[in-house]
């Protein structure tokens, strides 16, 4: 047996809420509309992902929740599926992901779950341009500049 000792190490920056709004203000706004209109019933915690492209499309999903628990799917993954799906050979260039309890945006900034992790890597690998997160929340909120941060040691083979 080998024992490995790898310490993983990832720039991210924290940023004022305000900030995000100017720099990425159609992206923000698209995230937080659509995050209002996420069927969740169940947990009533609304989730929003709005997907830059390289065209300059903007494409939106949220969370949909089902009564038979593991039948739902994250806003991420909604809006990502749909993305590739209608444009395969558009590069992602950002994507904003903003939550909302009670219609207020989160006081912290929410991460995607592993599947979304998962899934967005995977089309991370299929461009060459990487791919930058917005994790917004109320005050303050996460940019992350490169998506491959979000899970060192992703399912491939």
């Amino acid at each position: 047996m080998v024992k490995h000792k790898k310490i993983f190490h990832f720039t991210f920056y924290e940023i004022e809420t305000e900030l995000i709004k100017k720099k990425i203000n159609k992206l923000f706004n698209s995230a937080y509309e659509i995050a209002k209109k996420a069927y969740s019933p169940y947990s009533n915690f609304n989730v929003g992902a709005a997907v830059l492209l390289e065209n300059k499309k903007i494409i939106t999903g949220n969370n949909q929740e089902n009564i038979a628990y593991p039948s739902g799917l994250c806003a991420e993954r909604t809006a990502l599926f749909y993305t590739k799906s209608k444009y395969l050979n558009q590069n992602i260039l950002a994507i904003a992901i903003i939550a909302l309890k009670n219609n207020e945006i989160t006081d912290n900034p929410v991460t995607p779950c592993g599947a979304c992790r998962q899934v967005i890597l995977e089309y991370s690998s299929m461009q060459v341009k990487k791919i930058k997160l917005f994790l917004i929340g109320k005050h303050k909120s996460i940019f992350i500049p490169n998506a491959e941060n979000l899970m060192p040691l992703k399912f491939s083979f």
